[in-house]
C-alpha cells in the first residue's frame, strides 16, 4: 500500500462510505450542527463524530465550534477535486468510444455491393 496519500485518494477513500455520503449529501444543502447530523443515522453520536472526523481529514468537511455546538459545512473545493478527475476519465472513455464507432463506420461493410 501505498505510504503517502493524496488528497484526491483521501477524498475517494472517505466517499466510499455510504454514512458519509449521507453526511455529504445534508451538508449540500447548507451547514449543519453535528446533533443534527446524527439526527437521522442509526448510530451513537461517537461513530457519527468518527466519520465526521474522516470527512474533515479528507478535506471534504469542515467544523466550527462556537460555545457548545460545533457546526458542519461542506467544502466544495474537495468535491471540485474529485468531480474533475471523474471527468477527466469520462472524457478519455468518450473520446476511445468515438474513435471506436468511426472505425466501425469506416470498416463496415456495405449490404448494397
Amino acid at each position: 500500500m501505498l505510504q503517502h496519500q493524496t488528497p484526491l485518494d483521501l477524498a475517494f477513500q472517505a466517499l466510499s462510505d455510504p454514512t458519509r455520503r449521507a453526511m455529504v449529501e445534508r451538508l449540500s444543502r447548507g451547514s449543519a450542527s453535528v446533533s443534527e447530523l446524527a439526527a437521522p443515522m442509526p448510530m451513537s453520536m461517537s461513530a457519527v463524530v468518527q466519520h465526521l472526523k474522516i470527512l474533515e481529514a479528507a478535506g471534504l468537511v469542515a467544523s466550527e465550534k462556537v460555545g457548545r455546538v460545533r457546526t458542519c459545512r461542506v467544502e466544495p473545493q474537495a468535491l471540485s477535486a474529485a468531480e474533475r478527475w471523474i471527468n477527466e476519465r469520462r472524457t478519455s472513455v468518450e473520446r476511445s468510444l468515438d474513435r471506436l464507432g468511426a472505425f466501425l463506420d469506416e470498416t463496415r461493410e456495405d449490404p448494397e455491393t
